[in-house]
């Protein structure tokens, strides 16, 4: 059964911000913050009624496969910072004004 996204993303969020107040930055690893993920499970029931969606108990989400895996995927995206854009804005500042009437 896939974990519930929502619940999951939330779960990590709290213990990635225990994990960084708790131990000291000199100390930190990717490999123990990842560890500590795996800990995670909130299983989703499969409906009773339509075999092809799931429930999660916990939030109530109510989702097929495919729009789990959505939902991951979107919430495993990187949002765009000020930085992130102020960079690619630099990099458009800095091409020739031939590069710039190609795009």
């Amino acid at each position: 059964m896939p974990n519930c996204p929502e619940c999951t993303h939330r779960e990590k969020k709290k213990i990635q911000e225990k994990y960084e107040s708790e131990v000291p930055e000199e100390e930190r690893s990717r490999e123990d913050l990842f560890k500590l993920y795996d800990e995670i499970d909130i299983p989703m029931k499969m409906d009773e009624k339509n075999r092809r969606n799931f429930v999660c108990k916990r939030c109530g989400l109510y989702a097929t496969r495919e729009q789990v895996s959505d939902i991951r995927y979107k919430l495993n995206q990187k949002e765009r910072t000020r930085d992130d854009k102020h960079d690619d804005y630099l990099e458009w500042w800095s091409k020739s004004k031939k590069e710039k009437a190609e795009n």
